[in-house]
């Protein structure tokens, strides 16, 4: 099950965000979205779980948790909706 992790600290990466999710049962991948031109963290991230129950059981424990002064909020991810490219800057 994939996993949505917003109002993350800033200084959060993915092996710290895995850290908090291993209690819960096994972690496939955890991964902190990353702005491409400042390389600073964008608050939020994905965590995937294999076992639905044990995502589910992570999700009720740490959405609101907080950390480093911040609620997380954390839920199952929505698929990802498709949107209309920008247009480039350059």
């Amino acid at each position: 099950m994939k996993i949505y992790v917003g109002n993350l600290p800033y200084s959060i990466r993915d092996a710290e965000l895995e850290e908090l999710f291993r209690p819960y049962g096994d972690v496939t991948s955890a991964n902190v979205i990353i702005e491409r031109e400042t390389n600073r963290s964008k608050g939020f991230g994905f965590v995937e779980m294999p076992e639905a129950s044990e995502a589910q059981n992570a999700i009720a424990q740490l959405n609101n948790k907080e950390i480093n002064g911040r609620g997380l909020k954390v839920n199952e991810a929505k698929p990802r909706e498709d949107r209309p490219r920008r247009p480039s800057r350059y």
